[in-house]
């Protein structure tokens, strides 16, 4: 799937370096609610398995590749994905702060939602996010999802406690 300037393009073996470096940092662990390392024969076999149904797996990662260096900048995943109701979890990762804030997210997830409305034929998409979030609030609500509801006290950073917000964007076709 094509945009300006990135692509999403499926899972390969070649990734292993990338995906272990992401999936084993700390600072990534905050908000994918991970609390000890993956191991390398973990990650491939998370590869190896990638190509499985959406429909099997409930979940789906794209990587998010720059299209002018052809090197992976991010992921963008689809998960806890439910066909009976035809709603699916977003999330999604800009590794490399130096390539933040140049639009391959929002280029990534225009592609994902075209994806989820058009050729999975969802409902609804929502994400989750910590209410000191800036950045990835903007994303979404630009995109047009709104604000469905807040869990008070969900997150634990250290000794504190940290709001989520959930979004939703409904399809409206």
């Amino acid at each position: 799937m094509k945009a300006k300037d990135i692509h999403l393009r499926a899972l390969e073996p070649e990734d292993i370096g990338f995906l272990y470096r992401w999936e084993n940092d700390p600072e990534v662990w905050r908000v994918s609610e991970t609390t000890a390392p993956y191991s390398k024969y973990v990650l491939k076999r998370y590869i190896e398995t990638s190509h499985l149904d959406i429909y099997e797996t409930k979940q789906q990662r794209f990587v998010i590749v720059h299209s002018q260096t052809n090197i992976p900048v991010g992921a963008i995943d689809l998960f806890d994905f439910d066909p009976f109701n035809r709603r699916a979890g977003v999330g999604i990762l800009i590794y490399d702060e130096q390539m933040r804030g140049k639009g391959f997210a929002a280029q990534a997830l225009d592609k994902l939602v075209e994806y989820a409305f058009d050729v999975l034929g969802l409902h609804q998409l929502y994400c989750n996010i910590p209410t000191d979030n800036t950045p990835s609030y903007e994303l979404f609500s630009r995109r047009g999802f709104i604000q469905a509801g807040i869990r008070r006290d969900w997150i634990r950073v250290g000794e504190q406690w940290k709001d989520e917000l959930t979004l939703q964007l409904i399809n409206k076709k």
